[in-house]
């Protein structure tokens, strides 16, 4: 949070939008998906958050083998030709089960398959799920340390390495990990499911940071997110365009945030 708080603070200095700080040639949009969406919700909430501008999607599995591919199949007839389809297994199997599932779903084309095991699980399981499918793999939201991200890049399991701004690193450690990311031929894909500060700084970075990356945006209501006009309605054809006030562009806490608030410091400080 801290480091975050600083990089608002440098960019506001600056008189620029952070991603602009962090490379002067950033892109105005980025790239996004629709995540938190259970798989047994699928074929109604991909309609809807398509309706809300979303030409991606990521779908939560790992419920019940059977349950989970059909409904997996349900899903994917939802999704539009050139939409594509994520899952998120939440570390809800081990290598066996990983790999029996993505057996099966192999004819639906994923775009990747998240945490089917243990972040922590050894190296050797995730090779094992590299070498017998094509499905992409990613994680790092439950990655922490820039060296861990390091030896996770050069082990060469994940295909999309997913930071998260607020569990580890801020801007500073979830920019080191696109630089090496994008440099080693992989993803960067922030992950975030958050309040609005976290989501815009996932934004930001991620236009800094270039390469072909998908932000990130719950479509699950979240006043703590959705209060923030930053990121409000700020999605069109699959794409997410940032404010270009300077940092983060947020001026003031909303309303419905402001009522939290514990500590305020004078802006002469």
């Amino acid at each position: 949070g801290l480091d975050i708080a600083l990089h608002d603070l440098f960019a506001r200095r600056a008189g620029v939008p952070l991603a602009r700080l962090l490379d002067p040639s950033a892109a105005e949009t980025v790239a996004a998906y629709a995540s938190g969406i259970h798989v047994a919700a699928a074929p109604r909430a991909i309609g809807e958050a398509r309706a809300a501008g979303h030409r991606a999607f990521k779908v939560k599995v790992g419920f019940g083998r059977d349950e989970d591919v059909a409904m997996l199949g349900r899903a994917a007839d939802a999704c539009r030709d050139g939409e594509p389809l994520l899952a998120d297994a939440n570390q809800a199997w081990d290598a066996d089960e990983a790999l029996a599932f993505l057996a099966r779903v192999a004819e639906i084309g994923l775009g990747w398959l998240e945490e089917p095991i243990a972040a922590d699980a050894p190296e050797a399981c995730w090779a094992r799920l590299t070498r017998a499918s094509t499905v992409p793999l990613a994680g790092g939201e439950n990655i922490a340390g820039l060296p861990a991200f390091e030896a996770a890049i050069a082990a060469g399991s994940l295909s999309v390495l997913q930071p998260d701004v607020a569990k580890w690193g801020g801007v500073t450690g979830g920019g080191a990990v696109a630089r090496r990311a994008i440099e080693a031929g992989r993803r960067y894909c922030p992950h975030f499911l958050g309040g609005g500060i976290g989501l815009a700084a996932s934004a930001h970075l991620l236009a800094a940071a270039g390469g072909d990356g998908l932000l990130e945006m719950d479509v699950n209501p979240n006043p703590l997110r959705d209060s923030f006009a930053v990121v409000r309605a700020r999605v069109a054809d699959g794409r997410f365009r940032l404010a270009d006030t300077p940092g983060l562009g947020v001026e003031e806490l909303p309303e419905e945030i402001g009522r939290f608030r514990t500590m305020s410091l004078s802006r002469h400080l």
